[in-house]
């Protein structure tokens, strides 16, 4: 549906700058769980003033930021029951929910940031999106949110052996605890609203996370060490509960989808420019970033994790070697 969809969009473009759909107005609210200051918040804040836009005001969302409705647990599930209309989720926490979402959690999946962005507009991302709309949640658009590296507070990460022992913070998924597990590490689930205290007080000792997000969170205050593995290369999405989403008009759909569009390609702009910024800031704080010049070690130290998964799931095995044989 989403492949469909946004190809239909060159069509309806003029009718949507032209005109408002006819249809009954429709007010909609919006989960983000970043704050102030993040690359996504601004990008869900454009993403609603286009939609107001692009239908002449008969689409109105309200944001709501800094996970003030909930966590992404509990904001995914209200999205699926179509209590929130609206989020912007981190796939990692989907996998649970929706098997073919796994793709993009699996370490090392992507070569870099643009692989993972023609992966997901192609035949591999459509499957993907497919099963999230089937599960309730439509994604429109897809969202950059870099890779994600370790940091801790007790020093820098080099090698595999280095994590041996960590209880390191992941989000919800076994791929995530299972990957720090390969590592000799303790991979432990935890709410992001509760990382902060947690690296503070020693309940982890560590977390991995995308550079704008340990800066923009306050994250750098309590580790002092970030290293970058880039293990992983997880997108984020704006998605729209599907029934909901299926019951709007075509114009109301076109127009949410292209403004969903619009906002994206906004975010990547900001994200990269926050990532230089994020670097600099945490750099200047005292933060001690190091390189990981080989990163072999670490993706050998995931074969057990590729082998388990797909042992358990072996119907994943064609969307996983599509994914990597996407040029």
């Amino acid at each position: 549906m989403y492949k469909t969809i946004t190809k239909t969009l060159p069509a309806v473009a003029t009718a949507l700058a032209l005109c408002a759909t006819a249809a009954s107005a429709e007010n909609m609210r919006a989960w983000n769980i970043h704050v102030d200051g993040h690359p996504n918040t601004a990008a869900m804040d454009k993403f609603a003033e286009l939609v107001a836009e692009k239908t002449g005001g008969d689409v109105t969302i309200e944001v709501f930021h800094g996970g003030v409705l909930g966590s992404q647990p509990d904001a995914l599930e209200q999205v699926q029951l179509g209590a929130i209309d609206i989020g912007n989720f981190n796939l990692g926490p989907i996998g649970p929910i929706v098997k073919e979402a796994n793709l993009v959690s699996l370490p090392f999946i992507f070569r870099d940031v643009d692989h993972m962005f023609r992966v997901l507009d192609g035949p591999a991302g459509d499957t993907m999106a497919d099963a999230m709309a089937e599960a309730g949640i439509q994604p429109i658009a897809w969202f950059d949110a870099g890779a994600r590296s370790f940091y801790n507070n007790s020093g820098p990460i080099n090698s595999p052996a280095d994590v041996e022992g960590m209880k390191i913070r992941v989000m919800n998924n076994d791929l995530f605890t299972g990957m720090v597990n390969a590592m000799g590490g303790n991979g432990t689930p935890m709410a992001f609203s509760e990382v902060y205290q947690s690296l503070s007080t020693g309940v982890v000792d560590g977390a991995e996370n995308n550079l704008p997000s340990f800066q923009s969170v306050g994250h750098f205050e309590v580790a002092g060490f970030y290293s970058l593995s880039e293990h992983l290369i997880i997108p984020e999405c704006i998605c729209v509960n599907t029934a909901k989403f299926n019951g709007l008009s075509e114009d109301m759909q076109n127009a949410l989808v292209a403004a969903a569009q619009e906002a994206a390609e906004f975010q990547r702009v900001l994200w990269n420019e926050q990532t230089a910024a994020a670097r600099e800031a945490v750099e200047a704080a005292g933060v001690q970033i190091n390189m990981i010049e080989d990163k072999t070690p670490f993706q050998d130290a995931m074969a057990p994790v590729y082998a388990d998964y797909l042992a358990a799931n072996p119907d994943m095995t064609a969307l996983v070697e599509l994914a990597q044989a996407t040029e």
